[in-house]
């Protein structure tokens, strides 16, 4: 009869040499760049615990291999947790109406850069009305002015005899007589 602990140690698996690589590789996915000799089932299990970015440097960092048919599913998570079910849903109804196939890393990049375009027009616009609103609150704003008010010593109707005479027609005779 066999004890407990006996029946615990068979049960619980040595890890062979390659699941402690596999192990390894997941903990350092970061630093994964070319997979190209890697073996399918093997990219199958480490691929999953990549993040966008590192799926994209490892699928442009691996050259003479399509990595499709084991990244496209990730790709489709992706674009799911990115934009949406209705989305993902609205693109796979395009691809079957119009009969055509294109790799979710593709899909992925180009609404990635048409959001950014959107967001970058947003950001346009906005800016552009803090322009308007600037520039209108600088014409309501006061400003100081520059000109110097005219001597007091020159009055409105002094100086000039032709228009002091138009106002005081008597004196007009006087202020002849005197000129």
């Amino acid at each position: 009869m066999m004890r407990r602990d006996q029946i615990r140690a068979r049960e619980m698996r040595t890890p062979s040499l390659v699941d402690l690589c596999v192990q390894k590789v997941i903990d350092n996915v970061r630093y994964l760049g070319n997979v190209g000799s890697l073996d399918q089932h093997l990219l199958e299990q480490i691929l999953p615990h990549c993040t966008a970015d590192q799926l994209m440097h490892v699928e442009k960092s691996t050259k003479g291999r399509n990595l499709s048919p084991v990244t496209d599913k990730l790709w489709k998570k992706f674009y799911e947790k990115q934009f949406g079910t209705n989305n993902t849903n609205e693109v796979i109804k395009r691809m079957k109406e119009k009969r055509v196939n294109f790799r979710w890393m593709q899909l992925y990049e180009a609404k990635g850069k048409e959001r950014a375009q959107a967001e970058n027009e947003a950001l346009d616009r906005i800016r552009q009305l803090y322009k308007k609103e600037d520039a209108r609150k600088q014409s309501r704003q006061v400003r100081t002015c520059t000109k110097v008010p005219p001597s007091s010593k020159r009055r409105f109707w002094g100086g000039n005899p032709l228009f002091f005479s138009c106002l005081f027609p008597s004196h007009s005779l006087q202020l002849l007589y005197f000129c």
